[in-house]
């Protein structure tokens, strides 16, 4: 066997699945990965950055707005977030205080409230996924396009499957208040709007 050939093997073994169907393989990569995505320190020093105060909770609440023309209410995005109303409500006074989204009145419901991201909110938004694609494109030079779109393929059906799952237990998260201080958080659940795995915020 050639010198060339036994490379090919050797990458072939790199590339088989470790462990059962590869399932150990990926639970690995994705226990590391979200540890490495949910640090407190790089989430602070991409929001400061990009000139706002923000949970990783809360950009994730951005990410919601932004994917709908029209506003929303409360409700509606604790539903889609899958987590309690009240908790919505904390995020929207603390992005509201930094005029990144605007409450106006429900026209089918005057006892609510309805919710959109604004102008300001868009550009800060758009400056946080740009960076992350920036960190991205460096993490991922050289892999080859193919594979990073079948990544994001599997990856969006286990993001399905598990919002899928946690809707059909009836349980939504209670998440510690978010603190921007560097102290630990509750890490956000990832069922906010389809993303790679690398979170906005």
């Amino acid at each position: 066997m050639s010198d060339e050939e036994d490379a090919e093997d050797d990458r072939t073994t790199a590339c088989r699945p470790q462990g059962p169907n590869g399932l150990d393989g990926l639970e690995d990569v994705l226990a590391t990965l979200a540890y490495l995505l949910t640090r407190s320190q790089e989430h602070e020093r991409r929001t400061a950055k990009a000139g706002i105060t923000a949970a990783r909770s809360d950009v994730y609440l951005l990410r919601a707005l932004a994917e709908r023309a029209e506003a929303s209410r409360v409700s509606d995005l604790a539903d889609r977030l899958m987590v309690k109303p009240s908790h919505v409500t904390r995020q929207i006074d603390r992005l509201q205080g930094q005029q990144l989204v605007e409450r106006s009145q429900d026209t089918q419901d005057r006892r609510a409230r309805q919710v959109a991201i604004t102008r300001g909110g868009r550009e800060v938004l758009d400056r946080l996924k740009q960076a992350n694609i920036i960190g991205l494109a460096d993490a991922l030079d050289g892999i080859p396009e193919a594979d990073v779109v079948t990544t994001a393929t599997v990856l969006r059906h286990l993001i399905d499957r598990y919002v899928h799952r946690v809707r059909a237990t009836g349980a939504d998260d209670d998440p510690l208040p978010d603190r921007t201080d560097g102290a630990a958080r509750a890490p956000a659940p990832a069922t906010g709007p389809r993303t790679a795995a690398y979170q906005g915020g």
